[in-house]
């Protein structure tokens, strides 16, 4: 019987995973589905990025094709999150911090508006009262 040092082997690098595009190329074409759907029916679409298997330099890709849009907000709930539209009308990019400032959540939604930038209709009926009582003491001085 031979030893271990006897069997040929024999490395193959693929040249789509040696420092390629990884998963940044299909991504991104779940990107554009996403977004004829927006267009097409206005059905809006999220990816989880913590979910998927990003390879190195996978999410630098994704930042540079998508490049930065022209509005970005930050939302105080349960520790920052940060809200950015990309070059790429109806593609935000979406990362929400803990108090430490690690990522603990990350997606690209595909919306005309992110959700978290909504006001929710509870919140509405609470600011309509809120602005009713500054009225009445304002008023009332």
């Amino acid at each position: 019987m031979k030893g271990l040092d006897d069997i040929g082997v024999k490395v193959v690098t693929d040249p789509d995973h040696e420092g390629g595009p990884g998963n940044a190329p299909a991504i991104l074409r779940e990107i554009e589905q996403y977004l004829e759907r927006l267009v097409a029916t206005g059905e809006a679409g999220a990816i989880d990025l913590r979910s998927l298997p990003l390879a190195p330099g996978d999410h630098q890709r994704l930042l540079d094709a998508l490049g930065e849009g022209e509005v970005s907000a930050e939302v105080q709930a349960l520790g920052p999150t940060r809200v950015r539209e990309t070059a790429v009308r109806g593609v935000w990019w979406i990362t929400h911090y803990n108090d430490y400032e690690q990522v603990i959540a990350e997606f690209i939604e595909v919306t005309t508006l992110p959700e978290i930038l909504e006001t929710p209709a509870e919140d509405l009926r609470d600011g309509l009262e809120r602005l009713r009582a500054q009225l009445t003491r304002t008023l009332n001085q």
